[in-house]
């Protein structure tokens, strides 16, 4: 086996057990009932900060934390990043543990349409005609939704816009900041809003972090490695398999949740729901043709510039 068939064997396995993790996030929640959400989202916040904060501390990995101090806009960047994971896995706990897993789950469905949408309106994108068919076919699946539950599916639209604006948001800061620097510093950009979060519910006599046993308390801090790990798999992944395989695995996580919502946490789908998710992975399916089909293109391109037919 080369090493690039290595990598990609590796990547592809790194992956997998990212969005395994990521999948099996609405069991492990439930394990740290009764935490509420927001208590959930404070403890992640901070035992993610505390989690990068000593792994950078020990490699002396320190000095990117002035340099991002005296540039401005990209330090806006990482403090509006954090603003949005923090609303993302607020709603997505709030999700889980109010009996909305199947919602979620739509809301990571719908999440790579969405992003293909912000950049025709932010970044000014030009779409090939798969994916305006895709697009279109995601309009009429939101529209259908929002029909049949007689509103919107906000918890859907929040988590798959909240996703989409963070990864958008990642883009424009490049790759300046490692995975472990970027998480420190969106965990650190919000730990006020964390620690108002614990001080209200103390005041409310709503806390139950050290109330509930040592093993609850280390579920809560465990939140800080169940973050961290699956992101630091993604990372390794990306840097080694090609877009297309990311893209297709990352509709894992969301069919793990599907089931896990209607096969183990008892949650019902209405068969005229059925149809709506339907509609949407067809237009996933649309869109990851048209994203294969254009990797596959690329690579005829380059090889034929590497290998020109001879005259």
């Amino acid at each position: 086996m080369t090493d690039a068939a290595r990598r990609r064997q590796q990547g592809t396995l790194y992956g997998f057990l990212a969005y395994l993790i990521w999948g099996a996030f609405p069991l492990y929640f439930a394990l740290l009932a009764p935490t509420g959400p927001w208590e959930i989202v404070a403890h992640r916040i901070i035992w993610t900060f505390v989690l990068c904060a000593a792994v950078l501390v020990i490699t002396r990995d320190l000095r990117w934390m002035l340099e991002l101090a005296h540039t401005p806009r990209r330090l806006a960047g990482v403090v509006v990043a954090g603003v949005l994971i923090t609303a993302n896995w607020g709603i997505y706990t709030y999700a889980v543990l109010t009996g909305h897993v199947t919602e979620a789950a739509l809301g990571y469905f719908l999440n790579p349409l969405v992003t293909v949408g912000l950049g025709v309106v932010i970044l000014r994108e030009r779409l090939r005609r798969l994916q305006w068919v895709a697009v279109g076919i995601g309009v009429l699946a939101a529209v259908y939704l929002t029909i049949d539950y007689g509103s919107p599916p906000w918890i859907s639209f929040v988590l798959a816009c909240s996703f989409a604006l963070y990864s958008l948001m990642k883009n424009r800061l490049g790759v300046s900041l490692s995975p472990f620097r970027s998480l420190m510093g969106e965990t650190m950009a919000v730990l006020p809003i964390a620690a108002v979060i614990l001080w209200w519910l103390a005041r409310d006599g709503a806390l139950t972090w050290g109330g509930h046993g040592t093993l609850h308390s280390g579920l809560l801090m465990s939140t800080g490695v169940a973050t961290a790990v699956p992101l630091l798999l993604f990372a390794a992944a990306a840097s080694r398999v090609p877009l297309s395989t990311i893209g297709l695995l990352q509709f894992l996580t969301p069919f793990l949740q599907l089931l896990t919502g209607v096969l183990l946490l008892g949650e019902t789908v209405p068969t005229s729901r059925w149809a709506g998710f339907a509609l949407v992975w067809v237009a996933l399916v649309v869109l990851s043709a048209d994203m294969v089909g254009e990797l596959r293109r690329a690579r005829r391109h380059r090889k034929d510039l590497t290998h020109p037919a001879p005259v």
